[in-house]
């Protein structure tokens, strides 16, 4: 490493799934002769992308966890991370963009701008990264890089500006022509390796010229010197570029570039544009909170003579240990140094520092300030941050969203249930947005996470990583039990075996309450059940709620007053009361009608408008009850209470239904009586496994 840390850039490659992001990283480390062959993500060889190294990306051709390199171009050192594009991994992305400078937003020259796009979009203006586009896939029929410009203006709000214009589309995209240099570019050789510069074809002139017209105007918002010379038309290279870095490093442009990455087009001009118009570290501010002076915010300098700063982003669990993806902030991380855990307090000391390269790793001496590497064997949390002795600064954490979806996993026996819990334990470290807990009420293990195919893959990979065989269903719902009427009870319980006996008889009524779980009240007189039996049958009764006699789920909403009774002087006992309480609780409850409640969540759906319709009708379908609907500007939000027990594989449905524009949210609400064909159902469906069981 040269550490000048002018000559670094830390990237990111996002973009919507299938927008050609792995694809594009192939070509740069090609390019920057980091590797020394074109794989394809979906290729035939059995190869597989460089940065798709899980066998399960290679199978189905996405990416599940960003992966990070590094090369070099033109004296410039690049750190790139390549990023999932599904949205059930949206934490890859998020705390990718976390750490970065730079981003280059990948988008389809057919498809445009899409939900997923959005998406990352939005994360990026969380984090503030500057970025640039480049628009991929030219080489496909209907391409029309122009439109995608100006979706990302109508969209996504940016100031988009064309760097270079397209020299042929669809089959016969044959270069670009770069408006800068007004030159117009073709990339010759098997892999388009070799670049040969020429004039632009005539009929392409008068459009280049009124396109860079358009660039010029739109940079001379962020330089006086570029409006002068413009006037008097003597516009340089420099002054345009250095005008763009400008606007793009304070997000107000966004310089959009074209190409095909799988044709090889396109690739180096880029290149190119992520040295000279993409942040260093030195022009990005970056802050963090001191704790010794109430979270006051401090400005970190990259320099690395002050006390080390760095923010443990993601980690990795392989056969090795923990693996700890680190960026450096301010100071130096190296070898053997002692460095301290902000949020535990701990000593940790430095073993191995490692460079990544997908998954291979490259051994260094030390990380300096805006760096990215990996450390080895250091216990810690996804989030953590790092500094020298005698400083207590910490970064501040990335946004987690909450997991929408669950499902229940069953271990096939007892090995696949210990490895298992060895594969939940690391998934869980790793993975913020995958929650793992054991229901209460079922003792179900039950796994949450953003959609289908994040758990399914998790599922997948226990099965591959862990040998852990398990089965999945959809997790029990929690049911609950109750009363619809008042009814009476009368009941002796009488035993008698050698010696004293038991006897104890108790009366009165059970009625239902809607304000509270189970109430217990004594109207006694005159010492029918004697005042020391009376804690006992409150506490018979008590036991009796755990498992209804109707279906066996918990009893809730109940009265129990006990108004009568009869007890013997020898016979009668705490435990004959206990008994009697059961007794009667199975005689009143029978002739109470019984009911069974199910859970009922606040369901709000946020979707644009034009898939309204289409929404609510499918939270009707699912016995949802609309209790509301408004717009809000392009988005339209619908409230509705839904049973908790047909909202599974809702995200699913809702994202076919809305081309995955739209989203959910989903909380407790209330306990409702179920319907009579609903209830039938459970009921036989019991009867089932019961007879399966015995």
């Amino acid at each position: 490493m040269k550490n000048d840390i002018g000559k670094v850039r830390n990237i990111g490659i996002s973009a919507h799934i299938d927008s050609g992001k792995t694809t594009l990283t192939e070509r740069i480390l090609y390019y920057t002769k980091r590797i020394h062959a074109i794989h394809d993500v979906k290729g035939k060889d059995g190869v597989g992308a460089t940065m798709d190294s899980m066998e399960l990306e290679k199978e189905r051709g996405i990416t599940i966890a960003s992966a990070a390199t590094f090369c070099e171009w033109q004296g410039h050192e690049i750190n790139i991370i390549d990023t999932p594009g599904h949205v059930d991994f949206t934490i890859e992305v998020e705390r990718s963009l976390r750490v970065l400078d730079g981003a280059v937003l990948v988008l389809c020259s057919v498809g445009g701008v899409q939900s997923q796009s959005i998406t990352v979009d939005q994360q990026m203006k969380r984090y503030k990264v500057p970025c640039m586009a480049f628009v991929n896939k030219c080489d496909r029929s209907g391409a029309n890089p122009f439109r995608v410009i100006s979706q990302l203006r109508e969209k996504l709000g940016h100031n988009a500006v064309a760097m270079q214009i397209p020299i042929g589309l669809e089959a016969d995209l044959k270069g670009v022509v770069d408006l800068i240099t007004m030159k117009a570019v073709y990339f010759d050789g098997d892999n388009g390796e070799n670049i040969r510069f020429e004039d632009i074809p005539e009929n392409l002139l008068s459009e280049a010229t009124e396109k860079r017209e358009e660039l010029i105007d739109a940079a001379s918002m962020f330089s006086d010197e570029l409006m002068e010379a413009a006037l008097e038309d003597a516009v340089t290279e420099d002054l345009l570029l250095s005008a763009i870095r400008k606007g793009t490093l304070t997000r107000e442009m966004t310089p959009v570039f074209m190409g095909s990455a799988y044709k090889n087009k396109g690739i180096q001009p880029l290149l190119d544009a992520v040295t000279t118009l993409l942040p260093c570290p030195a022009d990005v501010e970056n802050r963090a909170l001191d704790l010794d002076n109430d979270e006051s915010e401090v400005i970190l300098s990259g320099d690395t003579g002050n006390p080390m700063v760095a923010l443990a982003f993601k980690l990795e669990d392989g056969q090795y240990g923990q693996l700890t993806y680190i960026r450096a902030y301010q100071g130096n991380l190296a070898k053997g140094d002692t460095v301290i855990n902000v949020r535990t307090g701990k000593k940790v000391k430095i073993g191995r520092v490692v460079r990544m390269h997908a998954n291979q790793m490259e051994d260094i001496d030390n990380i300096a300030a805006g760096y990215i590497g990996a450390l080895f064997g250091i216990d810690c949390a996804s989030g953590d941050t790092f500094v020298s002795p005698g400083i207590n600064l910490t970064m501040t954490s990335m946004y987690v969203p909450e997991p929408v979806i669950s499902l229940a996993i069953t271990p096939k026996d007892h090995k696949a249930e210990i490895n298992m819990s060895k594969a939940l334990n690391r998934f869980s470290k790793e993975d913020p947005t995958f929650k793992t807990f054991v229901s209460e009420e079922t003792g179900d293990t039950i796994i949450s996470g953003m959609g289908e195919l994040h758990l399914e893959v998790y599922i997948e990979r226990m099965r591959r990583e862990y040998d852990a065989e398990v089965t999945t269903g959809a997790p029990r719902v929690a049911y609950r039990e109750t009363i619809t009427r008042t009814a009476e009870f009368n009941y002796t319980h009488k035993k008698q075996t050698g010696g004293s006996g038991q006897y104890g008889r108790v009366a009165g009524y059970i009625e239902p309450i809607s304000e509270e779980e189970f109430v217990f009240e004594s109207k006694i007189t005159g010492g029918a059940i004697p005042t020391q039996f009376i804690p006992a049958c409150e506490k018979g009764f008590r036991n009796c709620l755990a498992k209804g006699p109707k279906m066996e789920f918990p009893v809730t909403g109940i009265k129990i007053v006990i108004n009568d009774g009869a007890s013997h002087a020898v016979d009668s006992s705490e435990m004959a009361f206990q008994a009697a309480a059961r007794g009667a609780f199975l005689e009143g409850y029978g002739k109470a009608r019984p009911v069974i409640h199910e859970p009922i969540m606040k369901v709000v759906v946020e979707t644009p408008t034009e898939f309204q319709g289409g929404a609510m009708g499918s939270l009707n379908q699912r016995r949802g009850m609309i209790v509301g609907s408004q717009d809000e500007g392009p988005m339209s939000v619908i409230e509705a209470q839904v049973p908790l027990a047909e909202m599974f594989g809702y995200s699913t449905v809702l994202r076919s239904l809305t081309q995955g524009k739209a989203q959910f949210t989903m909380e407790f609400a209330t306990y409702k009586q179920v319907p009579k064909a609903i209830a039938e159902e459970l009921i036989k469906k019991a009867a089932e496994e019961k007879k399966n069981v015995a």
